[in-house]
C-alpha cells in the first residue's frame, strides 16, 4: 500500500470498518464452501434433496452476509473516495493559487486544468477499488489458507508454494505496466497542453492563415498518446491472461492432488469438495488486484502529482519569513509599499532577472512599468503579487518589514490580470463571477457593463447565461480580456496587477480596450507590466526597466525631457514624440 495513502486525512477509521466487513465476509467464503460441500457430498451419498434444507438455507445465508459485507465495503470506499477526491480537488486549486501563474506557466495549463478536472476522478476510482482489494489481499488468502491446512495438508502446503509465484510474476508486470503508463500519462499532458494551446491560439493560426497546417501537429501528438495508450492496454490485457492462467494451473495442482487420493480412498468427498471450492477464493483477491492495478494505475499517478502540487506549495510556504505581530495588510489612500534592494535570480550562476530594485508604492495611483522584453517587468509583477520570492532585499508594508508579500492576507488585496486571462468552460456569468461566486446576478451586470461587455450580451443568445469556454461560444481576445476585468470589477480588491494585458491584441482592439479600462482605474493602486508606450502619459509614475534594474523613473514629461531611457524607448516605437 502507497505510504502516502496512509497519511490521507481519515483513512484510519475507514480502514477499520472496511477490514472488519473484509473479515465478515471472509467467515461467510468459509461457511458458504462448507455448507456447499455438505449438501453436494450428502446428495452424492443417496440422500434426498429434501433433506438438506437446512444446510442450503445455511449457504444461502452465508451467500447473502458474502455480498451484503461486499456492498458495505464498496459503498463505505465510494464514500471515503468521493469526500477524498473533494477535498484534494480543493487542496491542490488552493495551492495552484499560491504558486501563482508562473508555476502554471511551466507546468502547463492544460496539463493543469487536467489534472484537477480528470485527475480527480481517476484518483477516486483508485481509491474506491484500491481500498477494498488490498484489505481482501491481506485477509482473504490468510484465512482461507489456515482452513485448508486444517482440511488437508497437502492441498495448503501446494497454495503455499503457487502464491509467491503468482506475486513475483505480477510485481514483475506490474512494473512493466508501470513504466508503459508512465509514458501514456505523459503522452497525455502533452496532448491536453497542445489542446489547450491549440484552442486559445486558433484564432491567430487562423488569422496567419496556419490553421491546416496545425492539424498535422494536432494528429502527431494525437497519435502519440494513441500508441502509448495501445501499449499500455496490450501489457493490461497479457498481464489479466497471465494471471489467469496461473491461476488455474494452480487449482487444477490442487485438484489433482486431491482427485488421487480420493480415488483411492485416502481422504473423504467433503473436505476434498470443500478444499477444491476455496482454492479459487485464496486466489481471487490477487487476481482482482491484477486486475484492477491498471484501470487504477493512472489514478495512482495523478494522485501522485497532485500531492507533489501540493509538497511543492507547501515547501514554498516553508520558505516564506514569519510575519510580524500587527502587520497591516489592508490597502487604503494612505498605505505605502517599499522595496529594499530587491533581487531575484531563478538559476544558481545564472543573470538576476532583477536586481538591487528600490521602489516605492502609495496610495491609489496608475504606475507603469515599461522595458523591453526580457528587462524584467513580469518578474518584478509576480514579487509583487506576491508569487514569486525575492532571492535579496526586503519588503516593507505600512511600516513592517516583510521578507516577501507571499502572505493571505497580501494576496486578499490583489487582482492580478495576466496577457491571456483563463476562459473556463461554462456561462459568461460563471466567469465573470469567479473571484467572487456568491455575487448577486445584478451585480454581475454592473460588471459586464462596466468592463464593456454589453454589445456582446445583447448578441449572445442566452445573454450572460450563454455559455462559452472549451464546448462553448469562443470569444476573441479583447473580449476574453473584458472578461478578466469585469471579475476584477466585480471582486472589489483595491490593487490590480496587470502583466502584458493587450500584448496579444491588434492596435485597434487595445486602443478600444484602452478606453474601457483607464475609468476603472480609478480609486485602485494600478501596477500596469508593458512595452507599448502609448498607455504611459495616462499614468502617473512611470517605471522604466533594462536588463533586471530601475533605470528610470517620473512622469511621461519628465521622462521625454531627461532624453534617457524612457526616451530611446519612444524613438524606437515613434511614440510620445
Amino acid at each position: 500500500m502507497d505510504r502516502e495513502l496512509l497519511k490521507t486525512k481519515g483513512i484510519k477509521p475507514v480502514l477499520v470498518i472496511m477490514a472488519g466487513l473484509t473479515l465478515i465476509q471472509t467467515i461467510a467464503i468459509l461457511w458458504q464452501a462448507k455448507w456447499l460441500a455438505e449438501v453436494i457430498s450428502a446428495l452424492f451419498a443417496g440422500a434426498k434433496l429434501q433433506e438438506q434444507a437446512g444446510g442450503v438455507g445455511l449457504f444461502l445465508l452465508a451467500f447473502m452476509v458474502r455480498q451484503i459485507s461486499g456492498m458495505l465495503m464498496q459503498k463505505t470506499a465510494y464514500r471515503f473516495a468521493e469526500r477524498t477526491g473533494l477535498e484534494l480537488r480543493k487542496q491542490v486549486l488552493s495551492k495552484l493559487f499560491e504558486l501563482g501563474p508562473r508555476f502554471a506557466g511551466q507546468e502547463g495549463t492544460g496539463n493543469l486544468v487536467t489534472l484537477v478536472l480528470e485527475g480527480v476522478t481517476k484518483f477516486r476510482n483508485y481509491l474506491e477499488l484500491f481500498l477494498p482489494r488490498m484489505l481482501a489481499t491481506g485477509i482473504t488468502p490468510v484465512l482461507v489458507l489456515i482452513y485448508v491446512f486444517m482440511l488437508n495438508t497437502t492441498s495448503g502446503i501446494i497454495l503455499v508454494v503457487t502464491m509467491p509465484i503468482l506475486i513475483v510474476f505480477m510485481i514483475l508486470i506490474g512494473l512493466a505496466a508501470r513504466k508503459q503508463t508512465e509514458r501514456q500519462l505523459q503522452t497525455y499532458r502533452t496532448l491536453s497542453n497542445h489542446f489547450v494551446d491549440s484552442l486559445r491560439g486558433l484564432e491567430t493560426l487562423k488569422f496567419l492563415g496556419r490553421s491546416k497546417g496545425h492539424i498535422r501537429s494536432i494528429e502527431r501528438v494525437s497519435d502519440s498518446y494513441r500508441s502509448a495508450t495501445m501499449k499500455t492496454l496490450r501489457v493490461a490485457f497479457l498481464s489479466s491472461f497471465a494471471l489467469d492462467f496461473f491461476t488455474m494451473l494452480s487449482v487444477a495442482s490442487v485438484a489433482v492432488s486431491l482427485g488421487l487420493p480420493l480415488i483411492n480412498g485416502k481422504i473423504e468427498l467433503l473436505p476434498a469438495l470443500t478444499v477444491l471450492i476455496l482454492a479459487p477464493e485464496y486466489f481471487l483477491p490477487v487476481r482482482m488486484v491484477g486486475a484492477d492495478f491498471h484501470a487504477t494505475l493512472d489514478g495512482k499517478e495523478a494522485g501522485a502529482a497532485m500531492r507533489a502540487i501540493i509538497g511543492e506549495a507547501e515547501k514554498e510556504a516553508a520558505k516564506a519569513a514569519p510575519v510580524p505581530a500587527g502587520a497591516v495588510f489592508e490597502w487604503t489612500p494612505d498605505s505605502s509599499l517599499k522595496l529594499h534592494e530587491v533581487g531575484v535570480i531563478h538559476e544558481q550562476e545564472g543573470r538576476p532577472s532583477v536586481q538591487e530594485v528600490n521602489l516605492t508604492f502609495g496610495g491609489m495611483r496608475k504606475i507603469g512599468i515599461i522595458g523591453e522584453s526580457g528587462a524584467g517587468k513580469s518578474t518584478l509583477i509576480d514579487v509583487l503579487g506576491g508569487f514569486l520570492r525575492p532571492t535579496s532585499g526586503s519588503v516593507e508594508l505600512n511600516g513592517t518589514v516583510l521578507g516577501d508579500l507571499s502572505p493571505a492576507g497580501w494576496r486578499n488585496q490583489i487582482t492580478y490580470i495576466p496577457q491571456k486571462p483563463y476562459i473556463f468552460s461554462g456561462s459568461l456569468a460563471d466567469n465573470i463571477a469567479f473571484n467572487k461566486p456568491d455575487a448577486a446576478r445584478a451585480e454581475v451586470e454592473r460588471a459586464a457593463e462596466a468592463a464593456g461587455l454589453g454589445a456582446l450580451i445583447a448578441d449572445l443568445p442566452g445573454g450572460l447565461d450563454e455559455p462559452i469556454g472549451g464546448g462553448g461560444r469562443p470569444l476573441s481576445g479583447g473580449q476574453e480580456q473584458r472578461v478578466a476585468l469585469a471579475r476584477a470589477l466585480l471582486g472589489e480588491r483595491p490593487i490590480l496587477l496587470l502583466d502584458e494585458p493587450t500584448a496579444h491584441l491588434d492596435i485597434e482592439t487595445e486602443y478600444g480596450l484602452k478606453e474601457t479600462m483607464l475609468p476603472l482605474f480609478a480609486g485602485k493602486l494600478v501596477i500596469l507590466a508593458t512595452h507599448r508606450l502609448h498607455w504611459m502619459r495616462d499614468m502617473d509614475e512611470i517605471i522604466v526597466m533594462d536588463q533586471g534594474r530601475v533605470v528610470e523613473t517620473g512622469t511621461h514629461e519628465e521622462l521625454m525631457a531627461g532624453k534617457g531611457a524612457y526616451y530611446q524607448l519612444a524613438v524606437m516605437q515613434r511614440e510620445g514624440l
